[in-house]
């Protein structure tokens, strides 16, 4: 079960990062889009609606989930390079893959993510060493540097195509 729901390994966060690691993280989330859309390319609708693992979220709502996620990825790098720590609001990313929108075809989402991917990299790549040092307060992780959180979402965008990747062998002839 653990191989099915973490197929690239659990995430930690980095004690410090280098500027190639940054750099490197910034071309993956640059990447993300285009892997998410050739890792559902040719899926039937039965093939979206089924489950990555037990008691997992579809290929459907995982497509959905990204971008929601990465939109307040992108939101909280904006309010930590523009406040002083600011505190985010978390969401309920669980009962936000139940809500309508996830019944959705998956090309709005996949779009809305390679929009999103666009203004995010050239935001990253316009970032300085301090901008990475800059924080914001995440009321249950804690304080969490932007370095951290770039690795994280560079992780987050890998782990979920890599989620549809291990489905899509389970398919005949997909």
């Amino acid at each position: 079960m653990a191989d099915l729901q973490y197929p690239i390994g659990r995430f930690s966060f980095p004690e410090s990062t280098t500027p190639e690691e940054r750099r490197a993280w910034t071309r993956e989330i640059a990447r993300a889009p285009h892997e998410m859309r050739a890792a559902v390319a040719g899926l039937s609708a039965e093939q979206l609606d089924t489950p990555y693992r037990p008691g997992g979220w579809t290929v459907r709502q995982v497509v959905h989930h990204v971008p929601d996620s990465h939109m307040n990825a992108f939101v909280r790098f904006k309010l930590a390079l523009t406040e002083d720590q600011p505190v985010v609001k978390p969401y309920d990313e669980s009962r936000w893959a139940t809500l309508a929108d996830t019944g959705l075809p998956v090309e709005p989402s996949l779009d809305l993510l390679e929009a999103l991917h666009v203004r995010w990299v050239r935001l990253l790549d316009s970032m300085s060493d301090s901008d990475y040092q800059r924080t914001f307060v995440h009321p249950e992780s804690g304080t969490l540097r932007l370095d951290q959180w770039l690795a994280q979402y560079a992780w987050h965008g890998r782990h979920h195509v890599a989620h549809i990747t291990s489905l899509r062998k389970k398919f005949p002839g997909a």
